[in-house]
């Protein structure tokens, strides 16, 4: 066995003679060898490359040059990996060794396959002393170019008895000369409690609600131990050059066992690598975007299911700012590859590897960021609620070929369900979401594309849409825009398919026809109708005539359809919604006549305007309300100042009074400062959820009859729902200038033109707001802003009285050139305060 030993060592000791020979050369220029690199000749060759090529000269027994006087000699970054056999052999560092390291000895430490902290600090002690760190170097490529030896280093030790350590320190004093076997750090020198509680990171008290809920997470590692080991070690510019070129070696090797050795499933404490690793706080820095990051998230992405749950659970202990550290990480990856690469439809970001692998990783630290947030866990959607009634259209579906994928709704991410949670639930994370989307990556992305694989659902092709968290509103907008129109066309094609069967005609859109006057309850009657008889129609295209009126509506008289149904639905006269003049916020009226069945009308309303693209003047609360905001504040003496107790009241339409106890006697319990969030938390919960349950579940059934197979709750979170229903109030007009096209002769430097933007940019914020009503058929800014209007400006004739016009189907501005700028802006005021309805003008 001893003689094996020796022949191992000899042959290791060859095969990095060779690899030096083929990195760095023998130091004689004049060199006639074709494998050194001192040769003329040689071609130069990367790390890997030239690990195999010197266990191929190793094989063949090839010439080895003797180091030139010249050449001092040269250590590897790390020397071969004992568990892997000879074809582990990995890449060099800048670290150098001198001649008398070439001969074992115990400071070279080569049976050491594991660290630990204390290791650490005895190796770069003896370095510091010789100012040689090509030990410390070499442990370090070894340990951490080996997964076997990464899951076994770092970890928390069991606290021994005091027996324990008695014995312990009899064997210390007794111990002789071998000291190899203590300096290997062998697996009696530290007994190992597999299942050690994680570190809590930077030490920050949150989420203590969602640990005590989900559980801390178990970890044999000891993280602490790493981040001080990093802290001491990355200063150094050679010992980081280690890390790199370990990581680069390492990486191929964990995705292979993770993808056809099932090694999580037989060890947990494999994910000791990645946390590991992933504690290394240079790895966003350049030198590790160009091959090492990519790879290891490559191996991350291959995690089963169960350990990508275990690392969110174990991150959304660590608090903000490790949470930020990491998500900057892969951002950096993914901000790099895209601004390296030219992607465009023939050149797919969707294909390329290092962004798909760290997009996937991204999404873990997504889940840390909800999890360790602040949760509300308890108003998920119910799964007992009352099914959508399905369409008779359904059985011909199926026959056709025709049959949804989603016919229990919307997909949901496998993760989230492995976890428990919905990112719905997170109130407030860790860090704002916005950190985690990615602009470049949305700039190149051909949503198009990227959307046909997110509805094939193929392994082999990946789609950002199954991570929404990386892609802004826009971009999101523009999926849900291509999911609706396709399944509009999809229900025209049934229909027409429908008549041939059946030998009848049917509309192939959702017609409304109604008359101004009765815009409600035309509106209402109708849809009522096709909720009962055939919610699949709810489905089709929205196409609104206005009765006795000019308009063909290619998507402007639906506009204008939907701000007249808001302007009455939402008046606080008719009682449906309570209207808060500080805040401009609607809700749910508890006390409102109505029966269910109009609230289902109104969220069908509002599907229906997600559904055709139209933007809504109603606003409903995201926020606490701002006086709840100044209790939680209140730096007094909430009791004495504020005399108000656990009981609420309210007033009915009619303005009589309504108690109610937010706790059992809560009239003779005072808010105090110490009792204040409860009774924050309680009231939020009572006006919000339970005063108006009825009115919010019918509500929400009938927003649910359009948008139950749509992915609009997979790709948006609630705020850029609000966006989508009722736009941006952050009107920027030179945005607008900037986008306008114009047509009929007029260009952007026509005199009338430059007048016109100088007499708009002078309009008030409410003459702006009315010129938008006007132009557009609403009077907010479509998602991403008004610079994605695509406004057109046209001429309509020479000088003449006649007031501008507009298609707000086209977005099309018809302008006479009119003399003067006095009567330019005379005219638009006039036609933008006092037009309303198709065919006026």
């Amino acid at each position: 066995m001893q003689k094996k030993k020796m022949k191992r060592a000899a042959a290791k000791h060859l095969i990095e003679r060779y690899y030096h020979q083929l990195t760095e050369g023998c130091g004689n220029e004049a060199c006639t060898n074709e494998a050194c690199g001192s040769s003329p000749g040689f071609q130069r060759m990367d790390n890997n490359a030239a690990a195999i090529k010197a266990l191929e000269l190793y094989k063949n027994n090839a010439k080895l040059c003797d180091p030139h006087p010249s050449k001092k000699g040269a250590s590897s970054a790390f020397p071969e990996n004992s568990a892997k056999g000879a074809h582990n052999f990995s890449a060099c560092s800048n670290g150098k060794m001198n001649h008398k390291d070439l001969q074992p000895s115990r400071e070279d430490f080569r049976d050491l396959n594991y660290l630990t902290e204390e290791k650490v600090y005895e190796i770069l002690s003896l370095c510091s002393e010789t100012e040689d760190y090509s030990p410390l170097i070499r442990v370090i490529g070894r340990v951490f170019s080996s997964a076997e030896s990464l899951v076994q280093s770092f970890r928390k030790a069991k606290q021994h008895t005091k027996e324990e350590l008695k014995s312990l320190q009899a064997k210390d004093e007794d111990k002789d000369e071998d000291e190899k076997e203590t300096a290997s750090g062998s697996s009696t020198a530290m007994e190992v409690e597999p299942e050690a509680s994680a570190s809590s990171g930077d030490g920050s008290s949150h989420g203590e609600n969602n640990v005590q809920k989900l559980g801390p997470v178990e970890v044999s590692v000891d993280i602490e131990a790493v981040r001080r080991v990093y802290d001491r070690l990355l200063s150094n510019e050679k010992i980081e050059a280690a890390f790199l070129n370990a990581l680069v070696y390492l990486s191929p090797n964990v995705e292979c066992d993770l993808t056809y050795h099932n090694v999580y499933a037989a060890d947990s404490n494999y994910l000791n690598v990645f946390i590991i690793v992933m504690e290394n706080s240079n790895l966003h820095s350049p030198e590790y975007l160009e091959i090492a990051l990519p790879q290891f998230c490559k191996a991350m992405s291959k995690l089963p299911l169960p350990a990508l749950a275990k690392l969110a659970r174990l991150w959304s202990q660590y608090g903000a700012d490790q949470i930020r550290r990491l998500v900057e990480t892969f951002q950096q990856l993914i901000t790099y590859t895209v601004i390296s690469n030219e992607f465009s439809s023939e050149n797919l970001v969707n294909e390329d590897d290092g962004v798909v692998a760290a997009t996937k990783c991204l999404k873990i630290v997504y889940y840390a960021n909800v999890l360790g947030g602040d949760l509300d866990m308890d108003h998920n959607e119910e799964d007992d609620d009352e099914p959508i009634p399905e369409s008779s259209e359904l059985t011909l579906q199926e026959l056709l070929g025709e049959e949804r994928r989603n016919k229990k709704g919307p997909r949901v991410d496998p993760l989230e369900t492995e976890l428990g949670i919905r990112a719905s639930d997170c109130r407030k994370p860790l860090i704002p979401f916005e950190e985690f989307i990615n602009e470049p990556l949305n700039e190149v992305l051909e949503m198009d594309k990227d959307y046909t694989f997110f509805k094939v659902e193929t392994e082999s092709k990946f789609s950002f849409m199954t991570c929404p968290f990386i892609l802004n509103a826009v971009t999101k907008n523009l999926g849900l825009y291509y999911d609706n129109r396709i399944r509009m066309y999809s229900e025209r094609r049934i229909t027409a398919l429908y008549s041939l069967v059946q030998g009848q005609q049917l509309n192939p859109y959702l017609r409304l026809k109604v008359r101004r006057d009765h815009i409600i309850d035309d509106a209402l009657v109708r849809l009522e109708m096709i909720a009962m008889e055939n919610p699949a129609d709810l489905k089709k295209q929205l196409y609104v005539e206005f009765e006795g009126e000019q308009g063909v509506d290619e998507g402007g008289v639906s506009k204008e359809f939907f701000q007249l149904v808001v302007e009455e639905i939402f008046n606080p006269d008719i009682g449906m919604f309570t209207y808060d003049e500080s805040t401009k916020l609607f809700w749910f009226n508890p006390s409102s006549f109505e029966n269910e069945g109009q609230f289902t009308l109104i969220g069908i309303v509002l599907g229906l305007a997600i559904y055709n693209n139209c933007i809504l003047d109603v606003h409903f609360p995201m926020v606490l309300y701002q006086s709840l905001k100044d209790l939680l504040e209140y730096e007094g003496n909430v009791e004495e100042d504020m005399m108000i107790t656990f009981q609420i009241s309210q007033t009915d339409l009619f303005g009589n009074p309504l108690m109610y106890d937010l706790k059992e006697g809560g009239d003779k319990i005072p808010v105090t400062n110490e009792n204040r969030k409860d009774f924050v938390a309680l009231y939020a919960e009572y006006m919000l959820n339970k005063s108006v349950e009825k009115q919010f579940k019918a509500f929400r059934r009938g927003f649910h009859m359009v948008t139950n197979e749509s992915p609009l709750k997979y790709l948006f979170r609630p705020e850029e729902i609000e966006l989508l229903i009722c736009g941006s109030r952050n009107l920027d007009f030179l945005a607008l200038e900037e986008s306008t096209e114009y047509d009929g002769g007029y260009n952007k430097d026509s005199r009338i033109i430059k007048d016109f933007w100088e007499t708009v940019h002078s309009f008030e914020q409410e003459q702006k707001r009315l010129f938008l009503q006007f132009t557009t058929g609403t009077d907010r800014a479509p998602v991403g802003g008004l610079g994605k209007l695509k406004m057109i400006i046209a001429k309509n004739g020479p000088d003449s009285d006649r007031l501008p016009t507009s298609h707000t189907c086209f977005n099309v501005l018809l302008l006479p050139e009119y003399s003067t700028k006095e009567k330019l802006k005379e005219r638009l005021l006039k036609a933008i305060t006092y037009a309303k309805g198709f065919g006026m003008l």
